[in-house]
């Protein structure tokens, strides 16, 4: 049997689109599942090799059920991160007309990047939310809804018509896709990395928050990314998904997360990998003080105290 991803399908989502950009997945088999939990889960039961899930976008944030399937049950990793520019297109079958539609679809986070196009051209459209976008042009085609926000490359695959191209509410939206698999070994640093963990307080203290980011701060990690999700263990009980800037085996990055460690009840390293919407050459140097040489350096010099040669 090929080696496999899962991805969040059906055929047609941007997901399936920002795979197939990924050089290694014309090798391998890509097979749809109904969910980002579905997908995840082939992962951890060994039915496929790696899954590729949408994780944040730039107009909402974070995508929870990603963030809590990672957060939750058997530790996963991420390896490669992928950016999609998103516009939609509103699918209907042939000869609706804007007039005629009554319920529209697609996936949660599609909503919110449609919200004032919906409301200015549909306004009494009832919405109903669908398990992908793809699904909800699925619907459409099965006759559930009356028109379905997708890829405008997915009306041929179900056999609709684009009524409306270049929706989005945000102009240069995009969506971060992640390929994830079970926890190795992580990618020799590139120069351009992200580091991605949760983060879980031993308790609730004035300046708890302020404790963790102190971590990063006094390295000079700068955060990319930080969500608090609900732990499930009641109200105000939260851990903290974060993205910083640099590869574990940068110097600074490895005492943050070892500082971290220390004084969390939990942390959990979700990867290591390429930055996808930067290059090495376009990165800033580190603050003075936060290079390799810097941490080696002062290394050095606490040895040599030790040893009496200070």
């Amino acid at each position: 049997m090929p080696a496999s991803y899962a991805y969040l399908g059906p055929e047609g989502t941007f997901t399936e689109v920002a795979l197939r950009t990924l050089p290694e997945a014309a090798t391998r088999e890509l097979v749809p599942m109904v969910s980002v939990p579905a997908a995840l889960d082939a992962v951890r039961s060994g039915e496929a090799e790696a899954a590729f899930v949408p994780i944040e976008n730039s107009v909402e944030g974070g995508i929870t059920t990603t963030l809590d399937e990672l957060v939750a049950g058997e530790p996963l990793m991420i390896y490669r991160e992928v950016l999609l520019s998103i516009t939609f297109a509103l699918l209907v079958r042939p000869g609706t007309t804007l007039s005629e539609i009554k319920t529209v679809t697609a996936h949660p986070a599609a909503q919110p990047q449609v919200r004032n196009w919906l409301k200015a051209h549909l306004p009494d459209a009832l919405w109903e939310s669908a398990a992908s976008n793809a699904d909800g042009a699925r619907l459409v085609q099965e006759g559930r809804y009356d028109a379905a926000f997708a890829g405008e490359f997915a009306a041929a695959r179900y056999g609709l018509e684009a009524l409306e191209t270049g929706i989005h509410d945000a102009e240069n939206a995009q969506t971060r896709f992640v390929l994830v698999g079970r926890p190795a070994r992580p990618a020799a640093p590139t120069g351009a990395d992200k580091t991605s963990i949760v983060l879980w307080q031993r308790d609730d203290h004035p300046g708890g928050l302020r404790d963790l980011l102190g971590e990063f701060a006094v390295r000079g990690v700068n955060l990319m990314l930080l969500q608090s999700r609900p732990t499930g263990a009641g109200i105000g009980n939260y851990c903290f998904c974060i993205d910083a800037e640099g590869h574990i085996s940068d110097r600074r990055v490895a005492e943050a997360l070892m500082g971290l460690k220390r004084i969390c009840l939990q942390v959990r390293f979700l990867g290591s990998y390429p930055r996808a919407d930067i290059k090495k050459h376009d990165l800033t140097a580190p603050m003075t003080g936060t290079s390799d040489g810097d941490f080696m350096a002062a290394a050095d010099w606490v040895a040599r105290c030790q040893d009496g040669r200070f």
